[in-house]
Order: C-alpha cells, then structure tokens, then sequence
C-alpha cells in the first residue's frame, strides 16, 4: 500500500472529481493521502473535504507564496490543530525565493510562527523550500525546529541541505520531479537518502510524474514515484511503498493506520 504524503485535493481542479480521484486511489493501492493546508481562508472547506473520508487526513497552515492573505497566529494555528482529529501537521509552511523579491521578513516571521505552532501542538511540520536553503535551515535550528520534527515536502534541493534537515528530525519527500527526464542532481540524491527517513507524495494537481507529465495529477500516481526511486536503489517497488508508508505513520502519527493494507 502507497501512502500521498502530501496533496491538495480541495484544489478547485481537484476537489468537484473527489469520489473518480478515491476510486482510483484505491486501484492504483494508495491507502492513504495528507491533503495540505496553503491558507487560512480556505481551510474550513479543505477539513469538511476530508471528514467523511477514513483514508484522508489534513493540516492547517499559509505557504510562503501567499502574501496577501490572513495572517495565522501560534495560538490560531494550535487552536485550528486541535479542534479536529483529522488535523495531523502544521504547514505547509517555509521560505520561497523564487517567486518573491526581498524584503521577505513577513515570510521569515511566518515561518516562526508556524515552527513554534508545530512545537506546541505537539505535531511534525511541512516545510515547503525554494532557493533558500540558508535561511530555512538556520530559522529551523534558531526555533527548534528539531523538537517537532516534520518534513522537507517537494524536496530538489542539495544532498547537504537533506543531510542537514535529517539531522534535525525531518524526513525528505520527493515528488513527481524525480521522476523528469532532467532531474539529474535530485535522482543522485534519492539513491543517498536514508531508507527509513524517506516519503513519497504528489503535490497534486500539480508536477504529475512520467508518464502522465503535463496532465493534472492525483495521489493515484504517487506509485509512479515510487517505482522510479525503487529503479534508482536498485530494490522493488513493494520495498519503497512498505518503507515509505511505515515512514508517514512513523512522523504523522495522529493518522490511523489500515493495518489490512498492502502491496500485492
């Protein structure tokens, strides 16, 4: 059985084929998926999405790409994290550089926040990175972040940067991304990965892995990820989907698991 670490199925390309996107999750083996909070506006209707559905869970958070938006609180974020079972992490949250010019205190402080929300609350924390290895890794250390846990989601970044979030207590997810054609540095850092401190997600609707690049993408393909880290190891794929699945219920340990699952 597969397990999405990380998706957003309250997205409006995702979110009207709820019920298709299910029964294809459950063709393709894929037990379980965390749908990922980006506001705070929008998260009433992402925990409604997820409340009926046993093999869904959610968090609560801002992503650093939304500038304009309701700005969340410690007391917020933990308050919004423990009124619902189905809320398993904090985030996404983080430092992105690509699309954003400095000053970006607004989003270096956002991201405390989230850090010491995640600490309180006793839950792991999605970090979301992008050229901005530094400043992550140091705001992750200055606030503790090692105390919470988490994980690295969408990973392309150096195999140094990994090394150093895994010694703070953080798994590495890695998408569709490992999957391109191009994706040279990010495959060589796959194969290095420590075994048990790897997830598999899709970041869906978005970076649909090959073959389906290009399309809208669903938690169903994560197994495409998980047969391309499985060729770059050298091990089989019901290898990766057993380690990657005991390594979601390992950090976000809030989710129940189906004990019943599991790869044929």
């Amino acid at each position: 059985m597969y397990v999405d670490s990380h998706c957003h199925l309250d997205f409006p390309e995702l979110a009207d084929n709820l019920d298709d996107i299910l029964a294809r999750m459950q063709q393709n083996q894929v037990g379980h998926a965390l749908v990922v909070s980006v506001n705070l506006p929008n998260w009433p209707r992402l925990l409604e999405l997820v409340k009926p559905h046993a093999n869904l869970s959610a968090s609560v958070g801002v992503h650093p790409d939304y500038e304009d938006t309701v700005e969340p609180t410690v007391d917020d974020l933990v308050q919004r994290a423990q009124s619902s079972e189905k809320i398993v992490a904090i985030g996404e949250t983080g430092l992105d550089y690509f699309r954003l010019s400095e000053p970006l205190d607004w989003q270096r402080n956002r991201f405390r926040t989230h850090i010491r929300a995640a600490r309180e609350a006793g839950l792991p924390l999605i970090v979301h990175t992008r050229e901005a290895r530094e400043d992550t890794l140091r705001i992750m250390k200055e606030e503790g972040a090692d105390q919470c846990g988490g994980v690295l989601h969408c990973f392309t970044e150096s195999w140094e940067m990994a090394q150093a979030a895994i010694d703070m207590n953080f798994y590495i997810s890695l998408s569709g991304i490992v999957t391109f054609k191009k994706a040279q540095e990010l495959q060589a850092v796959a194969e290095r990965l420590p075994i048990d401190r790897l997830l598999i997600e899709t970041d869906s609707p978005y970076l649909a892995p090959v073959p389906h690049r290009g399309k809208t993408n669903d938690p169903s393909k994560v197994i495409h990820v998980a047969e391309k880290i499985a060729e770059l190891r050298g091990v089989t794929v019901a290898d990766v989907a057993r380690q990657t699945t005991d390594n979601f219920y390992a950090l976000f340990s809030k989710v129940k698991r189906q004990e019943n699952a599991h790869v044929q």
